[in-house]
């Protein structure tokens, strides 16, 4: 049984904690959380006692009863919270991203394998179903070779949308804080990890990034990229303040566009959905399929990633993504803000990497949804 403690009972945690709460193999025993009311009200839901409930995150690392941690903190917090976690001993599932600066993302890898923890970054979109799906379609030859992916990012609005508290919408918008804006950073994590995915780590960037809503929102935004192999991305983010969505969570749809050298692959919603159409859609040798066997709710992409964690944890295996390769995608998001800033093409700067930041990532053969507990 992996024994968990939950470092950050805001919102998100809720999608968290059912990962855990569902799994045969783990249980949680503690959280932390300073807001006092945050503590109640999930340690109650997820059945911790008040012993096992902190204001404190100290007092829950120093329970020898804790294996590992699931930290969910603002991203300034990041890394000194991951640090006093590997200090005692604990694994780190750290939610993404997982630093403000490559330095920061290198004292943590550093001290993963110093202290002889496992470090898993938190990134869900590459566990979400029907992005799995595409990479199969995409693993099995379907489209040929790869040529270019597009993403699109397009926030609106719902009445079924969650009701996010000021607090954690005030930390998003601080840059001290976030470390950047919360669509192209914060949210723009789970595009560049899509990229990174199918394609690997891009060996330049460049990024337009506008602002809107009174500064608040970073977008209209378009951010394009290359690949050493001469594949190239771009990810595009508007806000529709009156495009009503469906979703259970966030409002907003996100959409992808796989092309290669003999067909195209659509992945037709995300946080959201605003398509009526299949969530996979293959176009090949002028035959269109579509995919609707998966589940395609948002809260099934938490649900396998937090599985495979303790599977990881259980069998002694990687997770996904790790240290570095967190490290890899944190270094895509921060090639994106420079560029924005000079007006000239960034390149991803991983440590270690003799200024080739590109090809690790290549061909990542995460799991797949079936088998993750």
């Amino acid at each position: 049984m992996i024994r968990l403690g939950i470092i950050g009972c805001g919102r998100i945690s809720d999608l968290h904690a059912h990962a855990y709460l569902d799994h045969p193999e783990a249980t949680i025993v503690a959280v932390a959380d300073p807001d006092a009311a945050n503590l109640a009200t999930r340690g109650a839901a997820w059945g911790v006692p008040e012993s096992g409930r902190y204001q404190d995150y100290r007092d829950l690392l120093a329970r020898s009863d804790v294996d590992a941690v699931e930290i969910l903190v603002p991203h300034h917090l990041h890394a000194p919270i991951t640090l006093d976690a590997m200090d005692a001993g604990k694994h780190v599932s750290l939610q993404k991203p997982m630093a403000l600066s490559m330095d920061e993302a290198a004292l943590m890898v550093r001290a993963g394998h110093e202290r002889g923890v496992t470090f898993k970054v938190f990134e869900n979109f590459v566990f979400y179903p029907p992005v799995v799906r595409a990479k199969e379609l995409v693993e099995n030859g379907e489209i040929g070779d790869l040529l270019s992916i597009r993403i699109k990012s397009n926030p609106g609005w719902s009445p079924t949308a969650w009701d996010v508290p000021a607090a954690a919408s005030a930390w998003r918008i601080d840059e001290s804080k976030c470390g950047g804006g919360p669509l192209v950073f914060d949210d723009g994590h789970h595009k560049f990890a899509i990229a990174w995915y199918f394609l690997g780590l891009a060996d330049r960037v460049h990024a337009f990034i506008g602002s809107s809503m009174d500064g608040v929102l970073d977008c209209p935004s378009i951010v394009s990229w290359h690949h050493p192999d001469g594949q190239v991305g771009s990810l595009e983010v508007a806000y529709s303040p009156d495009l009503r969505l469906h979703t259970a969570q966030y409002a907003q749809d996100d959409r992808v566009e796989i092309t290669g050298t003999r067909g195209v692959i659509w992945v037709t919603r995300g946080h959201g959905r605003m398509l009526d159409v299949p969530p996979v859609i293959l176009y090949r040798d002028g035959e269109t399929r579509g995919f609707s066997d998966m589940p395609t709710g948002w809260e099934s992409s938490f649900l396998n990633s937090g599985r495979h964690f303790v599977d990881a944890l259980r069998d002694g295996t990687s997770p996904s993504l790790t240290g570095e390769e967190g490290a890899e995608v944190l270094a895509f998001a921060l090639a994106a803000q420079e560029s924005a800033k000079t007006g000239t093409a960034a390149a991803p700067r991983v440590a270690g990497r003799d200024g080739d930041a590109a090809a690790a990532g290549r061909g990542r053969g995460l799991p797949r949804e079936a088998g993750l507990g």
